[in-house]
């Protein structure tokens, strides 16, 4: 129990908050809140059964049940006996990660925050594979293992997604980096779980996990920046064909 305890003060949906002042329920609601806040999950979806969010987020299913009762009580969540729990709104109120309410992503258009995203996150997966853990790593490990178990699943593959990258993100050693990137990388997401349903793709993050997870093993800085370029890139331009299929390929730029 205490490496659980020890492992989620290091691994909280908002980076610059003291989370040791955090229950275990507390930050496991806010990562769950986060997932709505980024679009992932919206009003009338399910949210994976209580194994499958106790597996993704490496804490117990008691710790998972005890934080959507949590969100139920805020009416975030309804949860219905014999049936899934579902998102009741997208208001979440101050269980808002990051800078959300600060900084509007979506004002800005796909190539800008492209380019913003990969200028930082370049740096912070560099400084990553200096500074990243043995633990961190090791936590890396189990999500690129639950990731491979989540081939037909896109909803539960980018739960486990986001922790591969919030995780990476934390081990640079600058939280305001990882705050800032960590939300570059949420207002993508909703466009991320339309992507990841064509056949391959989630195939295709994975393989792009590998080769970073190798570079940050090697502590290779200028081989995680490359691994973590091409992911990017292969991203944007799958999320810009989205967009262009969306708008009925109007020529227009395509805003988040």
């Amino acid at each position: 129990m205490r490496d659980v305890q020890k492992l989620l003060l290091h691994d909280a949906s908002r980076f610059g908050r003291d989370m040791r002042r955090l229950t275990i329920k507390d930050q496991i609601a806010e990562k769950i809140a986060a997932l709505i806040a980024s679009g992932l999950l919206a009003p009338g979806d399910e949210l994976p059964s209580e194994r499958d969010l106790a597996s993704a987020l490496s804490v117990s299913r008691e710790t998972v049940r005890v934080a959507i009762q949590t969100l139920a009580a805020r009416g975030i969540l309804a949860v219905s006996q014999g049936s899934r729990t579902r998102v009741v709104k997208a208001e979440i109120g101050d269980l808002a990660p990051g800078m959300v309410r600060q900084i509007d992503v979506n004002r800005y258009d796909i190539d800008e925050v492209h380019a913003a995203r990969l200028l930082i996150e370049q740096h912070v997966v560099g400084e990553a594979a200096r500074h990243i853990t043995g633990e961190a790593l090791a936590s890396l490990q189990r999500s690129l293992t639950l990731q491979k178990g989540c081939i037909d699943d896109p909803l539960r593959f980018l739960i486990a997604d986001r922790e591969f990258h919030l995780t990476i993100y934390r081990a640079c050693g600058n939280e305001l980096l990882a705050d800032v990137v960590a939300d570059l990388y949420a207002h993508i997401i909703d466009h991320r779980r339309r992507v990841v349903s064509r056949p391959g793709a989630i195939a295709e993050s994975v393989a792009d996990h590998e080769e970073i997870l190798a570079a940050l093993e090697a502590r290779d800085p200028a081989r995680a920046r490359a691994a973590f370029a091409r992911h990017e890139e292969r991203i944007y331009n799958t999320t810009r064909l989205l967009l262009a299929a969306r708008d009925g390929a109007a020529g227009g730029k395509g805003g988040f």
